[in-house]
């Protein structure tokens, strides 16, 4: 009997996670804590956030769209702790530090901050436009860096420790065609990363990535969207012949951020079932992207 892949016997893969509600970590681990999801209003950023909230953290979410923070109030609310909402555009300052003061006012300071929010679409090179490249770069570096900057000048000027989680890409270490954008600007979030956390370890700020592979969740682009509806649940193009689910990305966080992890800094942690580390040993045919993407011949 073979499998999809054509191997005589079928391939068993990684196993599949303890159930959702599981956690590797001691119960009410984050009671009394704050953290702060960017992009906490769906997708990966709401099940991040819901990780931290079972294990007893008060949670701050913000998003542009009210309407997905108040979904995702409601839906938080009854796994731990308080649950407050921000509208914020992470690309402007003044909105991100009325976003930490709403924090603090219906919280307390946030003693934990994940940038989850980013943007991201297919394209080819020679057609991003300036506006395009900018509304990338901009939510996914720069919001990045004003979240982050904001949260350790408040943490600095109290003299509390602190831990930051930045959400980033495996391309940023391969390159991403078809994402010139996105992986310009991740390659920048990681490298955030590793300079933060020297700067701030002194005073007790941890700085430390987290990658996801293939999660499928409502906030994926079209094109992955797509490419995952083809595929079957013992996906063949994973090595671990699974995709991941939201809830192992979310018990990665917060082993990140717990006091188990304090001597981890400066690290980014890929949870993808090696998938960007997968090679052949014969290489297809190579498609360029605007064939992959099904477009023509460039005209200016």
């Amino acid at each position: 009997m073979t499998d999809e892949s054509g191997h005589d016997d079928p391939l068993p893969g990684l196993s599949a996670p303890p159930p959702l509600g599981a956690s590797a970590l001691p119960p009410g681990t984050y009671g009394g804590r704050v953290v702060l999801v960017t992009g906490g209003g769906s997708g990966l950023g709401r099940a991040i956030a819901a990780e931290f909230a079972r294990l007893g953290a008060d949670l701050v979410i913000v998003s542009r769209k009210r309407d997905r923070l108040e979904a995702a109030r409601k839906e938080l609310a009854g796994l731990g702790g308080r649950v407050a909402v921000a509208v914020c555009d992470i690309r402007e300052p003044e909105q991100v530090a009325e976003a930490f003061d709403t924090a603090e006012v219906a919280c307390g300071p946030p003693d934990v901050l994940v940038n989850n929010a980013a943007a991201n679409f297919p394209a080819p090179a020679e057609e991003l436009s300036p506006n395009a490249w900018r509304a990338v770069v901009d939510i996914t570096l720069t919001g990045t860096w004003f979240m982050t900057r904001e949260f350790a000048r408040r943490r600095l000027a109290a003299g509390a420790p602190g831990s930051v989680i930045n959400v980033g890409a495996s391309y940023a270490w391969t390159g991403g065609p078809g994402f010139a954008h996105s992986a310009a600007a991740k390659a920048g979030v990681k490298s955030l990363v590793e300079t933060l956390a020297v700067e701030w370890g002194p005073y007790g700020i941890q700085v430390n990535g987290l990658v996801p592979g293939l999660i499928p969740h409502e906030d994926m682009t079209p094109d992955i969207r797509a490419g995952l509806d083809t595929a079957h649940d013992k996906d063949v193009r994973q090595p671990a012949l699974r995709v991941g689910l939201p809830r192992e990305l979310g018990w990665a966080a917060t082993f990140l951020a717990s006091p188990y992890a304090r001597f981890i800094t400066g690290h980014t942690l890929v949870v993808d079932g090696a998938n960007w580390q997968r090679r052949t040993l014969v290489n297809g045919p190579v498609l360029t992207v605007r064939e992959q993407l099904g477009r023509g011949r460039f005209e200016p």
